[in-house]
């Protein structure tokens, strides 16, 4: 059974972090209920979840995709570049130990953000940007190329993480909003999308994915590639540079 790693969003979500957005009011009940349904959407579809601890002391703590990435058996604990975000690491190790993975850590000076990671087939594309530095994307690779993955550096300037540029559906293609997208070439398979908000989709399985509900041209697109589309609103997540990726590690297998 797949398994969700979530956490729940802090009151103080509307004082997190912000890199390229300007500051717009956020509603934290309402990021609540939207949390709560995204979650769900999961469990409809016969995902288990398992809760990271509560740290309503950090804003983006929501966002656990940053702190812990999965690949295959291992789980790669992170060094967030964002300094006020370090302390969301606490109780990962855990949790994500209890659920039979064995784990890697980012280590100084090195600093890895789980949004600026996106995996395709037995590639692993990384960001390199505001909050991923290049001594990390080396210490990931040294841990993961023994492995049989591919490490790609790619750069970001024009969004916080890789993963809010582009991610990649079930059958390995790149989709991103282009004009937010530092360079499409680096994809073998690339779709644009024309809607920022559908540059993130979340694969649920081989011809399912969830994606944000303030995308509906994008779901569109994807409906007329033959997929299923999950639209749920994460508008409050949205105002901090969140998406649905970034809500959730995903455990498979």
């Amino acid at each position: 059974m797949p398994r969700l790693l979530v956490r729940r969003p802090s009151p103080l979500l509307p004082d997190g972090e912000l890199t390229h957005l300007e500051r717009v009011p956020a509603d934290a009940g309402l990021a609540r209920a939207q949390w709560e349904r995204y979650v769900e959407a999961f469990l409809a579809r016969g995902w288990d979840v398992a809760p990271l601890p509560v740290a309503d002391e950090h804003p983006d703590g929501v966002f656990v995709e940053d702190v812990v990435v999965v690949f295959d058996d291992l789980a790669v604990i992170t060094r967030p570049g964002a300094s006020s975000r370090r302390g969301e690491v606490d109780g990962v190790r855990a949790v994500v130990e209890a659920s039979g993975l064995s784990v890697a850590a980012i280590a100084e000076p090195g600093t890895l953000e789980g949004g600026d990671v996106l995996k395709v087939g037995r590639t692993v594309y990384v960001g390199r940007s505001s909050r991923t530095n290049e001594a990390g994307i080396a210490q990931l690779r040294a841990v993961l190329e023994p492995r049989g993955w591919d490490v790609v550096a790619v750069p970001v300037a024009k969004v916080l993480h890789l993963k809010t540029g582009v991610t990649a559906l079930p059958d390995g293609t790149v989709i991103g909003y282009a004009p937010l997208v530092d360079d499409a070439s680096v994809y073998p398979e690339f779709l644009p999308v024309p809607e920022a908000e559908g540059s993130a989709v979340v694969v649920l399985d081989e011809r399912t994915v969830l994606m944000s509900a303030s995308a509906p041209r994008t779901a569109a697109l994807l409906r007329e590639r033959g997929l299923d589309v999950v639209a749920v609103p994460v508008t409050e997540f949205e105002k901090l540079e969140g998406c649905v990726t970034c809500l959730s590690v995903r455990v498979r297998g």
